[in-house]
């Protein structure tokens, strides 16, 4: 449909459905990452469970119009639980030919597809590829096309606004946005406020782009679309009473550790390096200085977590983050760190590897570098997170271990995570349970090696405590005295105490539970991070079906949690979906001898149910 289609005054009936998946597509500088974030906020207002993926390119700037400068933005929203950002996308918005080409190979068989007619000139054909303009030659003959000139169109809206050409073309975003929210049946008025809040200082831009805003849903309101193509209403998700917001998992971290600091009655001092796409967590608590949040810009990854090592042992809690290439820098201090036995949290926010791999797209290829990835014996905790909103409990969690056990624990995200975004029941800091830090202060008998029987964690002094001066390091320590050793017999010692400290923590995290299904029968599915959400819609729609299939998600990577071995013995065959090649399931095939199979994936996107569900049914007999 062009954009001078006929008029019709009288809007189409809305069809209900209970979730859309839709994806937004454009170059990397159409702002489809604002838009979709605008989208995810006001369908958050109007009550819908959401899930979120951004998807964008690892160039800063991209050539314009080229395949490997497209940037996406997909959200999955509906009235019922929604526990992944989608599948297939069952809409797609295209704002140019190479977001079209790059994206439409997603989309549902009939699903929509909204083409900017205005990105489809012949240069633009050209830099994406494609031979031909998919609107004539038959490429979107299985789908239900909208093709509208939305750059024209857009122009039209801000014409008055005094902004150049190419100004003006910057509001087609917003053009698009009007235009979905339409279709969609969603509120304007907040985006409203939020572009005039956002350009107070220049009022000619909030004006333009409301305007264009504005326009593209008058558009909806008057335009006669294609036979088959209605305007749909999604009600309300039944949520549980409270305070919710949106919320990133690199969000959701930042406030869990303030918060877990504050549990420990510590202050919190994070030190890190920017590195995508971990960067997020030292944004977000650069903004917490009023909360007692020390943060600081190392000058690499080495310096930041010695940084970080250097605060635990001044008293407070120390924390780091990065990815995969700044773990692998960060190594020897973490060692430095198991040695000192010192508590340290380290967040990794893994991306695709190996090296610098893809920067901004999604894995889970950091397991075995968390659990076995130093020199020498130097066990730690690790920990994972399955969603945005799981990091906050995650980070508390990993605060607790490291300050009880005087040990470094990892925290293991991925990109999916700390981009993503759903709603979070907001909590009470009051109702949780504090676990404060006590420090040692008796002269009398000490050294600083000198250990709790029960956890086998060291002693903190914090250094200026009269009568407590000692030293600590990577050197091997006497474990009567703290004095430099290398005798044979004390290293052994030394080893084994460290190695019992970590699997001791095992006796203080929960039993694993199983998340869906029964704790014995013919399939369990095993899954650790953000695997969790295609592996639960999988293992419920199946379950739905008569199939016994469980479903079981560990928090907990090392040390395992103690019943865990029993669990899985219990089932006939044991399915790992991983998104590397096959980390946790030679963990798991280790610890437990049980004949776990895998089911890999690194295609840099997260896992989708129809995978998990056609890999089930394989081993279930079809």
């Amino acid at each position: 449909m062009a954009g001078n289609a006929a008029i019709d005054l009288t809007s189409p009936p809305r069809q209900e459905v209970e979730s859309v998946v839709i994806r937004f597509a454009g170059d990397s500088g159409d702002g489809i990452q604002m838009t979709g974030g605008r989208f995810t906020d006001v369908t958050a207002l109007a009550g819908n469970d959401l899930a979120t993926f951004p998807d964008f390119p690892a160039e800063i700037r991209a050539p314009a119009g080229t395949t490997y400068g497209v940037s996406a933005f997909q959200i999955n929203f509906g009235a019922r639980n929604i526990k992944t950002s989608g599948d297939a996308p069952d809409a797609l918005i295209a704002l140019n030919a190479a977001a079209l080409a790059v994206e439409i190979r997603d989309l549902k068989p009939g699903g929509v597809v909204i083409v900017n007619t205005g990105g489809l000139a012949e240069r633009n054909l050209r830099k994406a590829g494609l031979e031909g303009n998919p609107i004539e030659d038959g490429t979107l003959s299985n789908f239900r096309v909208i093709a509208i000139d939305i750059s024209k169109l857009t122009l039209e809206a801000v014409k008055n606004s005094g902004l150049n050409k190419k100004d003006a073309l910057r509001c087609k975003n917003l053009w698009t946005l009007g235009l979905v929210y339409w279709m969609y049946d969603r509120d304007r008025q907040p985006t409203i406020d939020w572009l005039n809040k956002r350009f107070a200082s220049h009022p000619e831009l909030a004006a333009a782009n409301v305007a264009a805003l504005n326009a593209g849903h008058a558009f909806g309101e008057t335009a006669e679309l294609a036979d088959g193509i209605t305007p749909y209403t999604v009600a309300p998700s039944h949520f549980a009473p409270g305070e919710y917001r949106t919320v990133h998992g690199a969000e959701a971290m930042a406030w869990g550790l303030m918060v877990g600091a504050r549990l420990a009655g510590l202050d919190l001092v994070f030190s890190s390096y920017p590195i995508t796409p971990a960067s997020g967590v030292l944004h977000a608590l650069a903004k917490l200085k009023h909360f007692g949040v020390t943060t600081f810009q190392a000058e690499d990854e080495i310096a930041a977590i010695c940084a970080a090592i250097g605060a635990s042992f001044a008293g407070s809690l120390g924390v780091t983050s990065s990815s995969g290439p700044g773990m692998a820098l960060k190594t020897e201090a973490l060692g430095l760190a198991i040695s000192a036995e010192l508590p340290l949290v380290v967040i990794n926010s893994q991306r695709a590897g190996p090296s610098t791999g893809m920067p901004t797209k999604t894995e889970q290829s950091d397991l075995y570098q968390a659990v076995f990835g130093r020199n020498g014996d130097s066990p730690l905790a690790v920990l994972a997170a399955r969603s945005p909103s799981d990091c906050f409990d995650v980070v508390i969690e990993a605060v607790r271990i490291a300050t009880k056990y005087m040990t470094p624990v990892i925290v293991l995200a991925d990109t999916y995570i700390a981009n993503a975004a759903e709603p979070w029941l907001i909590p009470n800091v009051d109702e949780l349970t504090p676990f404060p830090v006590e420090f040692r202060t008796e002269p009398e008998g000490f050294h600083p090696y000198l250990r709790d029987e029960r956890t086998l964690g060291r002693a903190w002094a914090v250094p200026g405590t009269p009568g407590l001066e000692h030293r600590i390091g990577a050197l091997e320590k006497d474990y009567d005295t703290g004095n430099i050793s290398y005798d044979p017999a004390n290293h052994q010692r030394m080893t084994d105490a460290r190695g019992a400290k970590i699997s001791g923590i095992a006796d203080d995290i929960p039993l694993q539970a199983v998340e869906a299904g029964e704790e014995s029968g013919r399939l369990c599915v095993v899954g650790w991070g953000s695997s969790y959400g295609p592996i639960a819609r999988a293992v419920g729609n199946l379950r739905e079906e008569g199939h016994l299939v469980s479903h079981i998600h560990l928090r907990h990577i090392w040390p395992l949690p103690r019943n865990l071995v029993r669990l899985l013995r219990g089932f006939d065959k044991i399915l790992v979906p991983e998104m590397n090649t096959g980390q946790l399931l030679t963990l798991l095939r280790a610890e437990a001898l049980v004949p776990a199979e895998g089911l890999s994936s690194v295609t840099g996107k997260p896992f989708r149910i129809s995978e998990i569900e056609e890999a089930i049914r394989l081993r279930l007999g079809g």
